[in-house]
């Protein structure tokens, strides 16, 4: 008896775990994104930057802007609000290879995502979060019009070079990103951001004055 419960109760369990991402894709979204910026900003430290010792604020930074705009605010974008402003959107991702190919509207309505994305959303809201969020974290003081008034700078300052490494990186990926199946959308960035995330780490993850000369780069 049980054996048998044993036996069926192994494949129930793992069917769930299995159908998370699906079934919960807000929450699954909100794990991978603080987890995944976390690790790529530690993986960075460790093995690009060879630190002795890990930049936990710096850590910290990176998990707090994981967790709510990329694992909370951009999954509200890009999936709620984006079903609202491009009308056959959720069609499309449904569609094989084959048919969205041969679906002049359907491609039309992922150009317009794209576009949104890489000219609008990260530009204009995706940096300018991430050093207003990476100042209130490593920055010296308490105050958030500080916080606001020291990223803001940065953001400016270095504005040409990150969207010009923005563009290398998203557009080719968003034309993937935006026909996948909706539940698969924010993992599959996430895939992406992985790696994105290293290299933001990298290039403007220090506080130091070492990462504001690479604005020059």
């Amino acid at each position: 008896m049980s054996v048998t419960m044993a036996t069926t109760t192994a494949p129930t369990l793992m069917s769930r775990f299995l159908s998370f991402p699906k079934t919960n894709p807000f929450n699954f979204n909100l794990l991978v994104a603080t987890g995944k910026t976390s690790a790529a900003d530690l993986l960075t430290q460790i093995v690009v930057e060879k630190r002795e010792e890990i930049d936990w604020k710096r850590n910290a930074s990176f998990a707090v802007f994981g967790c709510l705009y990329l694992g909370g605010f951009q999954y509200w974008l890009q999936v709620n609000m984006f079903r609202k402003w491009f009308s056959g959107m959720e069609r499309f991702t449904q569609l094989s290879l084959t048919q969205k190919l041969r679906d002049v509207q359907g491609l039309q309505t992922a150009g317009k995502q794209i576009f949104f994305d890489c000219f609008i959303h990260l530009p204009f809201m995706y940096y300018p979060t991430f050093y207003v969020v990476k100042e209130g974290v490593q920055g010296g003081s308490s105050s958030p019009d500080a916080w606001i008034k020291n990223g803001f700078t940065k953001y400016i300052s270095n504005f040409v070079p990150d969207q010009k490494a923005m563009l290398s990186v998203w557009f080719p990926a968003d034309i993937i990103i935006f026909s996948v199946p909706i539940w698969l959308r924010l993992p599959t960035r996430h895939v992406v951001s992985f790696g994105w995330t290293a290299y933001l780490s990298f290039l403007r993850g220090s506080s130091s004055a070492k990462a504001e000369k690479s604005n020059q780069t």
